[in-house]
């Protein structure tokens, strides 16, 4: 078992299953922020933002959703140089571009910008509220917690952060496209009536999630 998972299929699999943990935790996170779009309020922004916080569960899932994006990355990364000097990088550009979707040929470079995009955004939401206490301090139904809400409102309210946003959320949708498809073939889930069907679903998806996302930082500028 250990053998297969250090050959390329392996880290393959590795990756797809990390991305497909992944896919699933972009639904749930757009859910909650939604909060601020469709709630004339923040409250129940920061009561959700609390629980995810608190409960014992979710902090275990925290643990693996960070793991997750690890592994994503990481064996994305390893792949992606494996590939690279399977088949030289002059050769590659000349014999096989031809032979990939316009999608997966840059699958390697929207993960560095999407990368680079967590970061900034971990180090504006995550670190600064649980590490370095940017959030206020607030009371809602008797429960002291950050007001998580109102820091995302006045990151949103900047102009060239909430820019920078949307397009970090149209490269993950370019990434999205083809890494849905991917993720389920690399499993083995390729047949004549059910890949057609996981290619549409792929399309909804990395069409409906990061415009969902899009969606938040508009609403915020223009109408808080």
């Amino acid at each position: 078992m250990g053998n297969m998972f250090n050959t390329s299929i392996g880290k393959k699999l590795i990756m797809s299953l990390a991305g497909i943990f992944l896919l699933s935790f972009l639904a749930v996170h757009l859910a909650i922020n939604l909060s601020l779009v469709f709630y004339n309020s923040t409250d129940y922004f920061n009561l959700a933002a609390h629980f995810m916080a608190t409960n014992s569960i979710i902090k275990v899932m925290e643990i693996i959703l960070f793991g997750g994006f690890i592994l994503h990355m990481l064996y994305g990364a390893i792949v992606s140089i494996q590939n690279t000097k399977a088949s030289g990088i002059f050769r590659y550009k000349i014999s096989n571009n031809s032979q990939l979707s316009f999608f997966s040929k840059y699958m390697f470079h929207t993960a560095v910008i999407i990368t680079i995009f967590l970061v900034i955004h971990l180090a504006n939401f995550y670190i600064k509220s649980k590490f370095l206490h940017g959030a206020e301090e607030i009371i809602i139904k008797g429960k002291k917690m950050h007001d998580l809400g109102a820091l995302v409102i006045e990151k949103f309210q900047i102009l060239p952060y909430s820019v920078f946003y949307i397009v970090a959320l149209l490269i993950l949708a370019f990434h999205l496209h083809h890494g849905f498809q991917s993720a389920f073939q690399t499993l083995g889930i390729n047949h004549k009536i059910y890949t057609p069907i996981i290619k549409t679903i792929g399309v909804i998806y990395s069409i409906l999630i990061p415009l969902g996302f899009i969606v938040i930082p508009v609403y915020i500028y223009f109408f808080y």
